[in-house]
């Protein structure tokens, strides 16, 4: 097997280079980095402000506000707060009107966060009830998933 390059000439000059690197005729006009207009500062300066459109609101000009952010509830409170929304959210749940696949996810959402094998049923009646074969059957995947590891033995 041949592994030497095809084409050994060696490319010294940056115009050959460029037109090998380009991919272009021999014979087009090649510009070169030397050739081409330099930018300076005061040309990428934006314009003034009075120049800007008065589409642009004022307060998008303005600098941020530095209001102090609320201070983050801690875990405890975070748990509680879980706790307390799926406990208002469970009786609700057979009363949404949802379409299969979201009252499936819903259904999903509190077994996984609840431990709740009471919910194992009407997942996998809002399951069935989901028009789409593929997406049935990995909603059906993951009911089997949810009984398998509620029915794992405690550690």
């Amino acid at each position: 097997m041949d592994i030497e390059p095809q084409n050994t000439q060696s490319i010294s000059d940056d115009q050959e280079l460029s037109k090998v690197l380009a991919g272009i005729n021999p014979d087009a006009e090649i510009t070169t980095v030397d050739e081409l207009p330099l930018t300076t500062s005061a040309q990428a300066t934006p314009p003034p402000l009075d120049q800007v459109s008065d589409d642009v609101s004022s307060t998008a000009l303005q600098a941020p506000s530095l209001v102090a952010p609320e201070p983050v509830a801690d875990q405890s409170d975070l748990n509680t707060i879980k706790t307390s929304a799926l406990t208002e959210l469970r009786p609700l749940v057979g009363k949404l009107e949802l379409s299969p696949e979201d009252k499936f996810d819903t259904y999903l959402l509190l077994i996984r966060s609840t431990d709740d094998k009471s919910l194992v049923q009407p997942a996998y009646e809002a399951a069935q009830k989901i028009s789409d074969e593929t997406q049935r059957a990995k909603a059906l995947i993951e009911i089997v998933k949810e009984i398998d590891y509620l029915n794992r033995p405690a550690a």
